[in-house]
């Protein structure tokens, strides 16, 4: 269980590129897709700032999802995540470069646990690790940053990518 800060899932690809999959916040559950099944696990989880951590063993873990009734709710979580996935893999499929810049930085930006200044959103990945979350090249990236930049929607500094105007971000989507 994430306390505190922010983590990035991240996934090898067949070329062994990192991709990043999520950027996940406090209260979120990591390592539970393993523990139905057995199986090893299907991602790695980097942190971006300090983070408080609750590591439960398995069989404490199944004992209170059991003792709690929590099956349905850790079902519904699941349905979430495969939903989640389902709307990148269209995104990428299917949304010219702009559109899938603002919906990557929209989806990946937390702001209850960005340590930034108020109004300040640090979705937490430089450029070329946005681009491999929404499957862009580092310089296309950086392309479509620059009029959202322009417009004072976000910022780039070195290694981070800011949002100023999230609710205008928003707004682009809807035009």
């Amino acid at each position: 269980m994430l306390l505190r800060g922010r983590v990035k899932v991240t996934r090898v690809d067949a070329e062994g590129r990192n991709l990043v999959l999520a950027v996940r916040g406090p209260g979120e559950l990591l390592g539970e897709m393993a523990v139905p099944d057995g199986n090893v696990r299907s991602a790695t989880i980097t942190t971006i700032d300090p983070c408080g951590v609750r590591v439960i063993p398995v069989d404490r873990f199944l004992a209170l999802v059991d003792t709690m009734k929590l099956g349905n709710l850790l079902l519904r979580h699941a349905f979430t995540r495969l939903r989640e996935g389902e709307e990148l893999r269209s995104e990428l499929a299917s949304l010219p470069a702009g559109q899938r810049t603002v919906r990557g930085l929209l989806r990946l930006a937390l702001p209850e646990a960005s340590p930034r200044a108020p109004g300040e959103i640090d979705v937490g990945l430089d450029q070329t690790e946005l681009g491999r979350a929404i499957g862009l090249s580092r310089g296309t990236v950086a392309a479509e940053l620059r009029p959202l930049r322009d417009q004072g929607l976000i910022d780039t500094k070195r290694g981070h990518v800011v949002i100023l105007d999230l609710g205008e971000l928003r707004r682009l989507l809807v035009e």
